[in-house]
């Protein structure tokens, strides 16, 4: 393993901006010193007027391996993830087979140590009848992210619609508990509603079918389970002014025990975008009217919003292509979400410690993982430099997904992440990868 020594960067970590030189060695930070002189056969890498920050951790990602590969795989949406910054992820359980069981959980993480760039874990997956597979994953503490509840809008068995189910999981579970929240027996009755009145529904329509309240009796509903018990429940892709009563920054977030994640499309796309983008910005929970957008960037600023995240859904484009109703529901924004982030930063609408604070630091804390999420001698050397002043545009020619396509092609950010460092490896190089080293399964300090 080489070592590397990066020169002059700015250094953006826990709140403040630093110049100084990194030496890594061996997985990890070695030193962070305003100048670094060594005689050691290190490679140099001039960073100077570009950003340094810890590499994005993406909580909450849909990679489609096993069993859904047309779409995605593990491996070619790890290499997407890395070019864009991200150095870790977690990754969701609805594959086919559902990670249902701890042998299903496990292939998964067999897949990803031989194919994965960047670092990895799954969240074990529940239904209404898989209580026993659930409560053996408490004995995995320090080797699996979460819990997974869909308490809505999942395919096969995953959606938990059983009150006896969830009561169960939320008394017992000694993990963080990640949940998405839609009521689907409202979801129901909007979508029979709006179908006396319309024959022919398209994209415009599903944030009316997937409105505010679908989203707060969920979100509601999961939050009094986790009272309940005092369970540790995060929230997942909170989209609706209506919810944001539902979470307090009272709290420094390492003492909350109930805490939210935005997503970055819920964050840039409002509902006048279906106007354009149709069915390609589908995804559930739905994007809505404008004013919920405005209100989940105030309560991202204001610390009721805990962590910034993409729910990296890809599907071809065949099947966004379809009529609304039968559109599959997702969105590919892994590559670009830290891009993204930047965007808004030199559009004045947040600092970059907030954006590394909510991408990175915060994600760390919240899961409570090992030694990443901050640039700390001793950690890993997870590590994104960055060049505010490098546009680069979308286009199918530099999109890394497998499915081929994003919602922001031919959108032209300023900034571009030219170095992606994922456990001391230089992974991602100004347009090459090294995939001679692969990322590492997160472990947790629980």
């Amino acid at each position: 393993m080489s070592s590397y020594l990066i020169k002059d960067a700015c250094i953006i970590n826990e709140g403040t901006k630093t110049y100084a030189d990194v030496l890594i060695k061996k997985e990890r930070i070695e030193k962070i010193v305003p100048n670094i002189q060594t005689k050691e056969n290190v490679i140099e890498i001039d960073a100077a007027n570009q950003f340094l920050l810890p590499g994005v951790i993406d909580d909450q990602v849909h990679f489609r391996e096993p069993g859904l590969t047309h779409k995605a795989t593990i491996y070619t949406e790890a290499k997407a993830a890395v070019a864009g910054g991200v150095t870790s992820f977690m990754e969701m359980p609805n594959t086919v087979p559902a990670a249902l069981s701890q042998e299903l959980l496990e292939d998964k993480y067999a897949i990803a140590k031989n194919v994965s760039l960047a670092n990895y874990s799954f969240f074990m997956g529940t239904s209404n009848d898989n209580y026993d597979e659930i409560m053996k994953t408490n004995a995995k503490k320090q080797d699996v992210c979460g819990v997974k509840i869909f308490m809505g809008s999942s395919t096969g068995n995953l959606l938990v619609d059983n009150a006896l189910s969830l009561d169960k999981v939320f008394a017992r579970c000694e993990l963080l508990i990640a949940t998405h929240c839609e009521e689907e027996s409202m979801i129901k009755a909007n979508l029979a509603k709006i179908k006396e009145k319309k024959d022919v529904l398209t994209a415009a329509d599903h944030p009316i079918i997937r409105d505010a309240d679908v989203c707060f009796e969920s979100s509601f509903k999961a939050i009094q389970f986790a009272k309940k018990y005092n369970t540790r429940l995060h929230i997942l892709h909170i989209s609706t002014a209506k919810e944001l009563q539902l979470f307090s920054n009272m709290l420094p977030l390492k003492d909350k025990r109930i805490t939210a994640e935005v997503c970055v499309h819920h964050l840039h796309f409002t509902a006048d975008d279906y106007v354009t983008k149709g069915n390609f910005i589908k995804c559930n929970p739905a994007i809505k009217a404008a004013e919920n957008k405005t209100a989940l960037w105030e309560a991202l600023l204001d610390d009721r919003l805990d962590v910034i995240a993409t729910d990296h859904a890809p599907h071809i484009f065949e099947e966004k292509s379809e009529p609304y109703e039968k559109a599959h529901a997702g969105l590919p924004l892994v590559q670009h979400s830290l891009q993204l982030m930047l965007h808004y930063v030199q559009q004045g609408k947040i600092s970059i410690e907030k954006v590394v604070e909510k991408m990175s630091h915060a994600v760390a804390e919240c899961f409570q993982i090992k030694e990443r999420g901050f640039i700390r001698e001793g950690y890993y050397a997870d590590l994104v430099l960055v060049n505010m002043n490098k546009p680069y545009t979308v286009n199918k020619e530099n999109i890394l997904y497998k499915c081929g396509w994003s919602p922001l092609e031919d959108f032209t950010f300023n900034a571009t992440v030219t170095n992606t460092f994922v456990n001391g490896n230089l992974v991602y190089g100004n347009g090459a990868f090294n995939e001679s080293v692969k990322g590492m399964r997160l472990k947790f300090n629980r």
